[in-house]
């Protein structure tokens, strides 16, 4: 009931900003929910589960393409079109685990990275149905049950997402799964010792966070109202894995404190420093790998440690024996 009522005071908060916001301010903090959104479920496939995987950010493209689609093109309602989605981003996660997860490491690296490259592929080769290099444009989001979303009522669709991704991840991390993923990440032999199904359980991971990475494609896809390659490149599919490491991996609140940081400064450095950001930008990754390993959410355990360390105990006094006394005259 506690959790619940957090997440609604947070929901009321977070939706009260957009209101209060301009156009270029509700533009950014719409991305920037979506960039949290998708470092907590990457957080959880690659610090939690340790798969290390290119292809969340590809499942987010998939997502939104596949709902532009079906609405545009293909004329489904929006709320069919939305299952559909789902459907297509399990689906395609499925055939992709099923395989990958046999990999390990560097080797499931290159293998999801070869589907995100052939994703892009296919999408500037993809003719009239993706819209080639130039990608698909000027479509609008469907009424909702007779209603139009639109201004900052979206951006309150977009927190709802955001909070739905945090509270799904939490309840998974807490549970025993949660307890499973981490178990395999940091010993697979031990685990299975312990009746865990290891290969089951990636799959499900992956699958799972596949998922909620295509939902957040479909939110974002009418946020611009236009969908291309570019968008969906390896130049920021990189950047959500330097989110979640720079971050802490493993962690949500460093996930969150990562996507925050790594969106916002290329926008706060650029008018300074002009196109010397992106060395600013590069430097400080590198420095916060190479010093702080933990991530920046280290940096916060360090100084709660410090809070409640106990205070030092005092010196002992060493005890002084007392002097025997000489008995005169009346002994």
């Amino acid at each position: 009931m506690k959790s619940l009522l957090s997440y609604v005071v947070a929901a009321v908060v977070l939706s009260a900003i957009a209101f209060a916001l301009g156009a270029y301010q509700t533009d950014i903090y719409r991305k920037m929910l979506l960039w949290i959104a998708l470092a907590i479920s990457y957080n959880f496939l690659f610090g939690v589960s340790g798969q290390i995987a290119f292809s969340h950010f590809s499942f987010y493209g998939i997502g939104a393409y596949t709902i532009v689609i079906l609405v545009t093109q293909a004329g489904m309602p929006l709320p069919l079109a939305v299952l559909a989605t789902v459907a297509v981003c399990v689906a395609l996660a499925l055939v992709v685990a099923i395989p990958a997860t046999r990999l390990e490491g560097f080797y499931l690296a290159l293998a999801t990275l070869a589907f995100a490259q052939l994703f892009i592929v296919v999408l500037n080769e993809g003719g009239t149905i993706t819209g080639g290099t130039g990608g698909l444009a000027s479509y609008r989001l469907p009424d909702i049950f007779g209603v139009h979303v639109t201004g900052p009522w979206y951006t309150v669709v977009i927190v709802v997402l955001m909070l739905a991704t945090m509270a799904i991840i939490g309840r998974l991390d807490r549970s025993w799964f949660g307890r499973a993923c981490r178990a395999v990440r940091d010993n697979p032999e031990a685990a299975a010792a312990m009746g865990v199904d290891v290969r089951r359980t990636k799959v499900i991971a992956y699958a799972v966070t596949s998922a909620l990475a295509g939902v957040a494609g479909m939110v974002y896809a009418f946020v611009d109202n236009t969908v291309n390659p570019h968008i969906f490149g390896l130049e920021n599919v990189f950047l959500l894995l330097f989110m979640v490491i720079v971050g802490g991996s493993g962690r949500m609140a460093g996930a969150i404190l990562g996507a925050v940081l790594l969106y916002l400064m290329p926008l706060v450095l650029s008018p300074i420093i002009g196109h010397h950001h992106a060395l600013v930008f590069g430097v400080f990754m590198v420095l916060a790998v190479l010093f702080q390993p933990r991530g920046l959410i280290g940096l916060w355990d360090r100084l709660q440690a410090r809070r409640h360390r106990p205070p030092a105990a005092l010196p002992r006094v060493p005890a002084v024996e007392p002097k025997p006394v000489k008995r005169e005259g009346l002994a």
